[in-house]
C-alpha cells in the first residue's frame, strides 16, 4: 500500500497524496546552451518525462532558465550547489522547484535567504541529499556516508525550514550503495509526511545502473514509498525514462508505452528469435499506449505466453501462430511473422 504524504505541486505537476509515482531525468547538456536543452528536453517530454532538471552552474546558466521554460511544455526544476544566489536567481527566473543540497549550499542564513524567496513566490525546494557531498561536521561525526550520517544531514537541513515555516518540501537522500540507500528511505519514509524523490545516485552505465536502480527502486516503491524517480544512467537521459517506466509497469504502478516480452530461447527454438524480437521492438515505438506483447520462441510456453499477452507471436519450425486477446488468429511463415502481427496490432486497436 503506498504510502501516502503531503501533495506539493510543481507546476502542473503535483507529487504526494494519492498520485502516480512521477518520472523525471535531468538534462546533460550545458544549460546555457538553450538550443541544445530545449532539444533534450523536448525529447524526453516525447518519451514520457513529466519533470527535468537543469544544473545551474553560474549566472549565464541563470539567466537563460526562463527561455528555457518558455519553449518546454513539462515543469523546469533548477538544480543549485555551493552559491545560494544562484537559487535566488532561479527563483525570479520562474522555474516549477528548486533542488538545493544542504552539505554545500554553506552556511544557514543562505538556505533562510532562498527559503524566504521560495516562501513568497509558492516555490517548492527539493532539498536533496548524496552520500558524496555530506556536511563536514557529519563526516567528521561519523566518519563515513553512513545511514545515520545521511539521516543526521536531513534531519539538519530541515530544521532550518521549520524555523521558517516551509512546508512544500521534496526529499530526496541518495547513496551510490543500494542497501544503504533502502535503509535510508525506510527510516525517512516513517519521519516526515514530505513527498520522497528516489533514486541510487551515479548509478552507472546503463545495464549494471539499470540493474542497480531497479533493484533499489523496486524495493522501496514495492512498500509504497516513493512519489518520483529518477534513474540515474551515465547515458542518453531519453533511456532514463525507458528505464524508469520499465520498473512502475513491471510493479504495475504505471502503464506507459508498449511492453514486450520475449523468451530466452534454447535448444528447442527453431526461428530467429532475437531478430524477430528486435524488429518488433523498433516497430512498436510508433505506438503511445500500454500493450503487452509477447514474442516466443517454442511450443513450451510460447502459446500459453502469447494468449496471455494483449498480442503476440508463438513460434514453431519456421512459422508461427498469431494470437490477440487471448485468441488464436492465424499462423503464418517466419518471414512473415512481424508484418502479420502488427496488420492484426492496427485492426485492435485505437492509437491516438
Amino acid at each position: 500500500m503506498k504510502s501516502v504524504k503531503r501533495v506539493v505541486k510543481i507546476g502542473v505537476v503535483e507529487l504526494g497524496g494519492n498520485n502516480p509515482v512521477v518520472v523525471q531525468s535531468m538534462t546533460k547538456t550545458k544549460t546555457r546552451d538553450v538550443k541544445a536543452t530545449v532539444n533534450q528536453i523536448k525529447r524526453l517530454e516525447r518519451a514520457g518525462c513529466e519533470l527535468v532538471r537543469l544544473a545551474v552552474v553560474d549566472r549565464k546558466d541563470g539567466a537563460v532558465l526562463n527561455r528555457i521554460k518558455k519553449s518546454v511544455g513539462i515543469p523546469i526544476i533548477a538544480d543549485i550547489h555551493f552559491d545560494y544566489r544562484l537559487a535566488m536567481q532561479a527563483i525570479d527566473a520562474g522555474v516549477d522547484k528548486i533542488r538545493i543540497n544542504p552539505g554545500n549550499i554553506g552556511e544557514s542564513w543562505k538556505v533562510t535567504e532562498v527559503i524566504k524567496k521560495a516562501k513568497d513566490t509558492n516555490t517548492p525546494i527539493r532539498v536533496g541529499v548524496n552520500s558524496g557531498s555530506l556536511p563536514r561536521k557529519i563526516l567528521r561525526k561519523h566518519k563515513h556516508p553512513t545511514p545515520a550520517a545521511i539521516l543526521d544531514t536531513v534531519d539538519d537541513a530541515l530544521a532550518i525550514f521549520r524555523k521558517n515555516h516551509f512546508r512544500d518540501i521534496v526529499i530526496s537522500a541518495k547513496g551510490a550503495d543500494v542497501k544503504t540507500t533502502i535503509t535510508v528511505y525506510e527510516k525517512l519514509n516513517k519521519r516526515f509526511v514530505y513527498p520522497l524523490h528516489l533514486g541510487i545516485t551515479e548509478a552507472g552505465l546503463p545495464f549494471r545502473g539499470g540493474i542497480r536502480s531497479a533493484v533499489g527502486l523496486g524495493i522501496l516503491l514495492d512498500q509504497g514509498i516513493g512519489d518520483t524517480i529518477r534513474v540515474s544512467l551515465s547515458a542518453d537521459p531519453v533511456m532514463e525514462i525507458v528505464a524508469a517506466y520499465e520498473i512502475l509497469d513491471s510493479l504495475g504502478l504505471r502503464r506507459h508505452n508498449p511492453v514486450l516480452i520475449s523468451c530466452p530461447t534454447c535448444g528447442r527454438c527453431d526461428v530467429k528469435l532475437a531478430s524477430i524480437a528486435r524488429a518488433v521492438e523498433q516497430r512498436l515505438k510508433r505506438y503511445k499506449k500500454f500493450m503487452k506483447i509477447a514474442v516466443m520462441g517454442c511450443v513450451v510456453n510460447g502459446p500459453g505466453e502469447a494468449r496471455e499477452a494483449d498480442f503476440g507471436i508463438a513460434c514453431g519450425k519456421r512459422t508461427g501462430l498469431i494470437f490477440a486477446k487471448g485468441k488464436e488468429i492465424k499462423r503464418v511463415k517466419e518471414e512473415r511473422l512481424i508484418d502479420e502481427l502488427f496488420e492484426v496490432i492496427d485492426e485492435n486497436i485505437d492509437n491516438r
